[in-house]
């Protein structure tokens, strides 16, 4: 049987349509905290460990250090996070919040509970099995990229 190339039988153009939903989704939940999507996914990576140096930081974000670097600046803007350099080592840049950064935290998990909560059919099962697929589907594309 001939495979079905219809634009809407794409796994990567259905994979292309949820970011770009999840990007509008983010957006309009973010907008009360005045950040973007990828300003939250750096905060996220900070509240799960504090104090990262930037270079570790972009890895666990999959984001060059030109691209990071603007985001954290505007995220220091805001008073969420602040940069230093240890006295010892000059050429290290750590990464921290603030008080004020990690006292969103609570916040915008309520928010965006509350936002998932209003997507009708969508339970947390559902969710974790679409995660744990996911999760699969970039396992095979990085093995076979590598």
């Amino acid at each position: 049987m001939e495979k079905n190339y219809k634009l809407s039988q794409q796994l990567c153009f259905s994979f292309y349509t949820i970011n770009r939903l999840f990007h509008q989704f983010y957006k309009q939940a973010l907008e009360p905290y005045d950040l973007t999507y990828t300003q939250y996914l750096v905060l996220v990576s900070l509240w799960e460990k504090d104090c990262r140096k930037l270079q570790e930081l972009g890895q666990s974000l999959d984001l060059a250090s030109n691209t990071l670097t603007p985001l954290v600046k505007r995220l220091e803007e805001k008073g969420l996070v602040f940069r230093s350099k240890p006295e010892n080592d000059k050429r290290q840049l750590f990464v921290n919040l603030t008080e004020q950064g990690q006292k969103l935290r609570l916040d915008i998990e309520q928010k965006l509970i509350s936002c998932f909560h209003q997507l009708e059919g969508l339970s947390e099962e559902q969710a974790d099995s679409l995660l744990s697929n996911n999760h699969d589907l970039i396992h095979m594309l990085q093995k076979y990229l590598s």
